[in-house]
């Protein structure tokens, strides 16, 4: 059975998915982006003010 999946392994399969996982890496930096600024801009807005 392992030897039938090593024989029907095409590499450019791989080569014509580039753009897909490119897509996908680029969809999971903007989500962390978008967690980071709203964390950010809580903190921000929600945090005491200090009294001088």
């Amino acid at each position: 059975m392992f030897e039938e999946m090593i024989n029907n392994i095409n590499p450019m399969n791989f080569i014509n998915n580039i753009g897909y996982m490119g897509a996908g890496m680029l969809g999971i930096f903007v989500v962390i982006g978008l967690i980071v600024l709203t964390t950010v801009a809580l903190n921000k807005f929600t945090s005491p003010k200090e009294k001088k």
